[in-house]
């Protein structure tokens, strides 16, 4: 089994050396990322399929480091979720690296404590790669950790605004069979099935305009997610309810305050859009979804 161990680490590291080429990260402050990714969590005893999804804030700059916060997110090991409680993060060099540290509870209540560290070894136009090491310890368990997650890249959307008096706005659209999940309609699985844009970032007084180009009734709320659980995906918060919006028919939210926001339809809970709305920002969008039909 050691064998097997360190021969994971040692493919690891050549992987992360020579199948990509240097690369460099650039991360700024007051931005909003999608960290997401696969690998194995590993003991002396065991090999575990793990992945990791969180959404980190950006947030101050000194010299070539930046400080952010892990705002929503979780960690797993075969069948056992760890949810983001209490975790850091630290982009250094200007996103070359960066550190995760901190704390996640698993869903029985138990607390484990992290520590990974990413060294990024290729970056696209829509995404960055990083290759992370690192190590989870939950009670008497210790898991060595190998990923390799992406970094999702921001891309510009210009607002639209009426005069220099109204707020900023952008049109989101509710697609063509959003109500259908798993449907084949849409061929480009890697953008967004249901909604025209799924993951934004913008400044507060913002306003969005919901359109829905779908044949059936829709409504969105927002809420926290409850990961694990098949039946009750959401927990609404009650910041935003827009009631009932019908086809071919519009409805606007205004996001007034800072903060991490999780849309959803309570009625098609595979329906979800992720907001950060951020002060002194450009608007941006993560994910850029289909047009509709």
């Amino acid at each position: 089994m050691k064998a097997i161990i360190v021969g994971l680490f040692a493919l690891f590291a050549v992987f992360s050396v020579f199948s990509f080429s240097p690369a460099f990260g650039e991360i700024t402050p007051n931005n909003a990322f999608i960290l997401e990714g696969s690998g194995f969590a590993v003991t002396e005893e065991t090999i575990n399929t793990s992945e990791i999804d969180i959404a980190i804030s950006t947030q101050r700059q000194t010299g070539s480091t930046i400080q952010s916060t892990v705002e929503d997110g979780f960690v797993t090991i075969n069948d056992l979720d760890f949810l983001t409680t209490a975790l850091q993060a630290t982009f250094l060099r200007e996103g070359k690296y960066i550190r995760i540290s901190g704390n996640v509870e698993s869903d029985s209540g138990e607390e484990a404590s992290l520590r990974f560290f990413g060294r990024l070894v290729e970056e696209s136009k829509s995404a960055s790669i990083y290759g992370f090491t690192g190590r989870i310890t939950n009670g008497d368990d210790s898991y060595k950790i190998i990923y390799t997650v992406k970094l999702s890249a921001l891309s510009k959307i210009v607002p639209t605004t009426e005069s220099k008096t109204t707020n900023e706005q952008l049109t989101i659209r509710i697609l063509k069979g959003s109500s259908n999940q798993g449907i084949g309609n849409y061929i480009d699985t890697s953008s967004s099935r249901y909604f025209s844009q799924d993951r934004i970032t913008i400044k507060p007084g913002t306003t969005i305009t919901i359109v829905n180009d779908d044949v059936v009734s829709h409504s969105i709320k927002s809420g926290s997610e409850n990961y694990g659980d098949r039946y009750n995906r959401y927990t609404a918060d009650g910041r935003i309810s827009t009631g009932e919006i019908l086809p071919g028919k519009s409805t606007t939210i205004t996001f007034d305050n800072a903060g991490f926001y999780r849309l959803y339809d309570p009625d098609y809970d595979w329906m979800g859009i992720v907001a950060y709305v951020f002060p002194n920002t450009d608007s941006i969008v993560l994910g850029q979804g289909k047009t509709g039909n």
